[in-house]
């Protein structure tokens, strides 16, 4: 990455406690009695990733001039939650590749992707009780819930042309967003007792995460194959409705929308069907209204650290707000 990438600077700035999280989570991956569990664990963790998810939660925390160590716990639950998702997304999406390299579910098979990723989710609520706090233990296990939930919210909705943005964003809130503000939320709450930080913690996460899935979205028709690790249209040929697709089937003429609903609902999708999507993407502004959508999310979390105490972590967390919206990957 850049010098001036934020994520990096910050990255560069909580180095010691990144490591000693980074400890944590190789040492609880350990199974004696099961070596395919670090097996796997490994092989997605070597894939790449810029640990975003347990950088905030640190990150919060040190912005509130948090003076021990339970941070680094719970950094570490919110990785092992965010790795056992990407192993069942995987699962659930057949994905063939993940940030360029092959999926676990691909190299193994899937019972193994769905274990080991059930055996992370309760590495995680071990953490989770290791931190002494039934608040954030009640935050943490209502998220892994409201992830699951989620997930299941879209997976009903695969090849639903008919969906709506309210279903949308009640999709994403909880498949991405919801981590995000988890993370943000819990490293407040372990470091002051001050209300209106923590909300403001909670919504800039909330924010953000919303924020980094719409330029999912948006990369999923605009992105670079080679530097996003994943094929170009993937949601498409998974038949996922997401932003773009919803809001031009909100704006279109009949024509155009029963062209796209015809669209996602062939069972053979081809490049040349891909083709005939961007082109109505094209004819109503879609890609360029969804990096604007993200943009207004990108605002509110930058608007959300606003009374947050000054210092060079909250600088960073501003940057970071409006990095994600040029991330290429």
């Amino acid at each position: 990455m850049k010098s001036t990438d934020p994520i990096s600077q910050l990255q560069k700035l909580l180095f010691n406690q990144l490591q000693l999280m980074e400890q944590l989570f190789s040492k609880m991956m350990e199974s004696e009695n099961a070596p395919r569990i670090p097996e796997i664990t490994k092989h997605i963790l070597d894939s790449g990733g810029k640990k975003l998810r347990p950088l905030l939660c640190i990150a919060s925390a040190e912005a509130l001039n948090y003076k021990s160590n339970k941070h680094i716990l719970l950094a570490a639950t919110i990785e092992f939650i965010h790795t056992a998702t990407l192993l069942h997304d995987d699962v659930v999406d057949e994905s063939l590749t993940r940030r360029g390299k092959k999926t676990a579910n691909l190299l193994w098979d899937n019972k193994s992707s769905i274990l080991v990723g059930d055996f992370l989710f309760s590495r995680a609520f071990q953490l989770m009780v290791s931190t002494n706090s039934l608040e954030v233990l009640k935050v943490l296990s209502n998220t892994a819930a409201f992830i699951s939930e989620s997930e299941v919210l879209q997976l009903s909705n695969i090849k639903n042309v008919n969906i709506d943005l309210q279903t949308y964003f009640k999709i994403i809130e909880g498949k991405t967003a919801a981590l995000f503000s988890a993370a943000c939320e819990t490293g407040a709450m372990i470091s002051t007792n001050n209300l209106n930080h923590i909300k403001n913690f909670k919504s800039f996460g909330k924010s953000i995460g919303i924020c980094f899935q719409l330029i999912d979205d948006y990369l999923d028709y605009t992105g670079e194959t080679k530097i996003m690790g994943k094929s170009v249209g993937d949601d498409f040929f998974n038949s996922k409705l997401t932003y773009p697709i919803i809001l031009t089937l909100k704006k279109s003429n009949k024509v155009d929308s029963n062209k796209i609903k015809t669209l996602f609902l062939k069972s053979d999708k081809s490049q040349n069907d891909l083709s005939s999507l961007f082109e109505i993407l094209d004819r109503y502004d879609a890609l360029k209204n969804t990096k604007k959508e993200a943009k207004k999310w990108s605002k509110l979390a930058r608007l959300s650290l606003k009374a947050i105490p000054q210092s060079s972590i909250k600088n960073l967390l501003e940057e970071i707000s409006n990095y994600i919206i040029s991330r290429t990957s």
